[in-house]
């Protein structure tokens, strides 16, 4: 049986627990947040028309296009990995 690890994902990604609880918190309420906008926007269709698109693609921007590779997993720099 694998033994749970605080730090072992977040030293995957480059980051200490606190800081990546703290990019957890911050992703986890920005969806939150959009997916009420989302069904809100289902029963009235005129609000929030473009708020669940401009989150995904604000949080796309933030996870994986300003992410360093090599910082968010040294172990596949070379292997060409993209995440």
């Amino acid at each position: 049986m694998a033994v749970l690890s605080l730090t072992q994902h977040p030293r995957s990604v480059g980051e200490t627990y606190w800081q990546h609880m703290g990019s957890a918190f911050s992703f986890g309420s920005r969806m939150v947040v959009a997916g009420v906008a989302c069904c809100l926007h289902g029963l009235l269709p005129f609000l929030f028309v473009t708020t669940g698109s401009q989150t995904v693609r604000h949080l796309h921007d933030r996870m994986i296009t300003h992410r360093s590779r090599v910082r968010a997993a040294p172990e596949w720099a070379d292997m060409g990995a993209y995440i």
